[in-house]
């Protein structure tokens, strides 16, 4: 660790906060720094050539020493977060949605996604321990994966943050100051960013697809949305994040009903 970046962490010490943590990985926030610290290095070594390539605003890389990554704070606050109302402006969503658009313009990183067979197998597993263990009802996962699966059709990719979720946008007024946790950077289907980016706002659809600059498919948006939630409610669970019945992703399923 760099000798100049430890005196100003040892002062902040009383500023130390937990932001996420379970089995894979852990961050914490120390002052202006966070503190990643990742069990699969292959993943840190992709958040930081990925924000190192973005054309869009990252946060600056402070120092690394396996296994943690110290990276600094992006101005700005979250454009917002799942389950609550965004206080973001119109403008501000809209400037996600530019933002989006300029990454995938940009060119391929060298590593690619999942294939659309390892998502399909992804969903299938998922689903299969949703009804076999009774976390939700059949109809809802059975409609659900029926809408997601539509999502699984060939794609011409680019480059896709993969975690595009409202919680890593950062923006200040109608600007966007940082997009944060690369780690799921990869090639991959650019409606996937854009759904992610919408889970849960669907009132802001058009405002990101505005900014976006181009159409989309929103029925593909919306299958994305459902594929997005089938697959992340047992890792939800698994990691302490509640009980299923209060995540906002599966309200984000019943909608579809």
């Amino acid at each position: 660790m760099p000798s100049a970046v430890i005196p100003a962490m040892m002062a902040s010490m009383e500023e130390i906060k937990v932001v996420v943590a379970h089995n894979d990985r852990a961050t914490l926030r120390v002052g202006d720094v966070f503190l990643k610290i990742d069990a699969d290095q292959t993943r840190t070594d992709v958040e930081v050539e990925a924000m190192a390539m973005a054309p869009i605003p990252t946060p600056e890389v402070l120092w690394r020493k396996p296994p943690a990554l110290a990276v600094a704070a992006v101005p700005g606050t979250a454009l917002g977060h799942l389950g609550e109302p965004s206080t973001a402006s119109s403008a501000a969503w809209a400037a996600a949605g530019a933002a989006a658009r300029m990454l995938h313009d940009a060119p391929l990183p060298p590593w690619p996604g999942q294939s659309i067979d390892e998502l399909a197998l992804r969903l299938d597993g998922e689903c299969e321990w949703l009804v076999a263990n009774g976390v939700l009802p059949v109809d809802l996962v059975t409609r659900n994966r029926q809408l997601a699966e539509t999502a699984l059709r060939p794609w011409t990719p680019v480059f896709i943050h993969g975690d595009l979720q409202v919680d890593h946008v950062f923006v200040d007024g109608d600007e966007v100051t940082g997009v944060v946790d690369w780690s799921e950077a990869s090639q991959g289907d650019a409606l996937f960013d854009v759904a992610i980016l919408t889970l849960g706002h669907k009132e802001h659809l058009g405002d990101v697809v505005a900014g976006y600059g181009t159409d989309v498919d929103r029925d593909l948006i919306r299958a994305w949305w459902s594929l997005r939630c089938l697959t992340n409610v047992r890792w939800l669970a698994e990691n302490g994040y509640g009980s299923p019945e209060d995540f906002p992703e599966v309200a984000v399923l019943r909608s579809r009903l």
